[in-house]
């Protein structure tokens, strides 16, 4: 993996590391609503196939925004620096598109949905960052 620089002496993500981060992050958003949807309906696609999209799409939308808000790609495995504001964006931006669309909002739903999206989006990063670390420094 190439590293480029955007600024002397900082390198930026690859884009190979900057795309398997956002898949990451997708893949486990849609984790999130898969799992919810098995718990609480009728199935993980139900509704003729479509359930799981229609919990799924305001998560990955606000996704998508958290990642550029954070401007993730420059630093896409970095815990705080891109997961912190990415899970933020994620859960507050997804409930809100969620209200709008006349999805359920209820308060022990927010409190689940922020807790295990800051362990999937911001927990992958920090396990991924120590085993970049220690695969840096190895241990004498």
């Amino acid at each position: 993996m190439s590293e480029a620089p955007t600024r002397p002496g900082r390198p930026t993500a690859s884009a190979r590391a900057v795309v398997a981060a956002l898949v990451v992050d997708a893949v486990l958003v849609v984790a999130f609503a898969a799992i919810g949807r098995a718990t609480h309906h009728d199935g993980v696609l139900g509704e003729g196939g479509s359930g799981l999209a229609t919990t799924a799409w305001p998560f990955l939308a606000a996704l998508a925004a958290g990642w550029l808000a954070s401007l993730a790609w420059r630093a896409p495995l970095a815990p705080l620096r891109a997961g912190a504001p990415i899970w933020l964006v994620t859960v507050v931006g997804g409930m809100l598109l969620r209200a709008l669309s006349g999805q359920g909002t209820a308060v022990p739903f927010i409190v689940v949905a922020t807790l295990t999206l800051l362990a999937m989006l911001v927990g992958w990063r920090a396990i991924a960052s120590l085993a970049v670390r220690a695969r840096r420094d190895p241990a004498p």
